[in-house]
């Protein structure tokens, strides 16, 4: 076996070790869970459109409209992103300036 495989291998057997230990106070890692958005709510507090919004933040239209109607569920980054939005729109704007 190369080397690289032999590292690729660590990383994996360790990530597979860290995913099935719930125990934080093992592994010293809180997992993060972001509540979830209702998108149409925020878009609509920050008085904006449909393509406003995905302009703004960075979104495709047709996956906000997925969102919104309830097809689909922010994930991953996505959800992150919605989360800050949510909590500070202004910093969110000024920082994607």
């Amino acid at each position: 076996m190369t080397h690289a495989f032999k590292s690729i291998q660590q990383g994996l057997t360790e990530a597979i070790a860290h995913a099935k230990t719930k125990d934080t106070e093992t592994t010293g890692v809180k997992l993060y869970q972001p509540h979830a958005v209702n998108v149409l709510d925020l878009r609509e507090r920050l008085n904006m459109t449909q393509e406003q919004f995905a302009a703004q933040f960075g979104f495709s239209v047709a996956t906000l409209r997925h969102w919104e109607r309830g097809d689909r569920s922010p994930s991953g980054a996505s959800l992150v992103l919605l989360t800050v939005i949510d909590r500070n729109p202004t910093a969110v704007m000024q920082a994607l300036q």
